[in-house]
């Protein structure tokens, strides 16, 4: 059985590091994808050490240049390309009143065009390899509905939904789907910076602030990491190979659709 092999942005850690973490558990050699390229050592260091395959990339996803390199390098050492995962991306907190132009650039470019560019990257690839594949793109419950003091993030989050829909219908007849993952609330150390923010910005505490995000899910309690992997693991499998161009909202139950 020929070795299936996954690409994951912003793997270093948070989400994207259990992302790449069950797909090793499930089959793949992956690419720790990061820009900080000791965090992404760390964690491939980790996987192989478990019995899995992993490497360490270093890529600026912001960088068009960097991605093709680092996909191109991907394939060089892992011997080929199934997966690809846009997961990178930045939650800053942004009162519409507070932003600038210069943060709306570095935003939009590390959230968005890196997803174009991974999207661009991986069907370059699947083509040159001469086969199909699966992209899989990083959106949020924040893409679905907006959300207060995130004006920026959030609309990220709704631009990466539109190009997912897009790039879905471009490339469905060269074999490729293209999906998205939207988490709720999950425990990572970036959606705690941010209800901080919010807290600090009405003059509560931490607590108030997480409660802002967290008092409407149905399951009353946020997302562990891994619970967000294991939709992205279905994503990257055989069993969603008839779903393309959707959204998986994986948000314990805040928003019904």
């Amino acid at each position: 059985m020929t070795k299936k092999v996954a690409f994951v942005t912003g793997s270093g850690q948070g989400i994207g590091k259990s992302i790449a973490v069950r797909l090793a558990k499930d089959g793949f050699a992956v690419a720790i994808a990061n820009r900080t390229l000791s965090k992404g050592e760390a964690v491939a260091k980790e996987i192989n050490d478990n019995g899995g395959e992993a490497i360490a990339v270093q890529v600026d996803v912001a960088q068009r240049d960097q991605v093709f390199n680092a996909i191109d390098e991907t394939v060089e050492k892992l011997g080929g390309l199934d997966v690809v995962v846009n997961n990178a991306g930045v939650g800053p907190t942004t009162p519409i009143d507070t932003i600038t132009p210069e943060q709306f650039n570095t935003v939009y470019n590390i959230n968005v065009a890196s997803v174009i560019w991974g999207i661009q990257a991986a069907r370059n690839k699947f083509k040159e390899l001469g086969h199909g594949g699966k992209i899989i793109n990083a959106t949020s419950q924040a893409g679905v509905v907006g959300n207060p003091n995130l004006t920026l993030y959030s609309s990220t989050k709704f631009a990466i939904r539109g190009i997912t829909q897009s790039s879905a219908r471009d490339l469905a007849e060269e074999g490729i789907t293209v999906n998205a993952f939207a988490p709720g609330i999950v425990k990572t150390p970036m959606m705690m910076d941010i209800a901080h923010q919010v807290a600090q910005n009405n003059n509560k505490d931490d607590d108030w602030g997480m409660q802002q995000f967290a008092k409407n899910i149905a399951v009353k309690r946020l997302a562990e990491p891994e619970e967000i992997a294991a939709g992205v693991a279905f994503l990257a499998e055989q069993d969603s190979n008839y779903m393309t161009g959707q959204t998986l909202i994986l948000d314990g139950g805040m928003q019904f659709h």
